[in-house]
């Protein structure tokens, strides 16, 4: 779980992405200019993978740190094999690259 000081950055941005998706869903609702809403969703994207980037930052720093350093040989592996998977899916990605979705077996496409 993230720090107190990480919790409120994460809800901050989080709050943030959901007033921006609610003017988005205003704006496809009043029929605004199509490249105005890509423009708007790339712009909730981004700050997306930037709240991800915080929670990753936190994860490293705290969880996969106190696993390495144990004495714990499975934890370690288990944490690895978390960011390894993880990354494999495709779910730490660039905020500038579309998100194409989720198979129904879980797989990113």
């Amino acid at each position: 779980m993230p720090t107190d000081q990480g919790r409120t950055q994460i809800l901050n941005r989080l709050k943030s992405v959901d007033g921006h998706l609610r003017g988005v869903i205003k704006m496809v609702d009043e029929d605004a200019y199509c490249m105005d809403v890509i423009k708007q969703l790339q712009a909730v994207q981004g700050a997306i993978g930037r709240v991800n980037a915080l929670l990753l930052q936190d994860h490293l720093q705290s969880c996969v740190t106190t696993a390495i350093r144990g004495e714990e040989a499975g934890e370690r592996e288990r944490v690895i094999g978390e960011l390894l998977a993880l990354f494999e899916q495709g779910a730490v990605r660039r905020p500038d690259e579309p998100d194409r979705g989720v198979t129904e077996a879980g797989e990113r496409v």
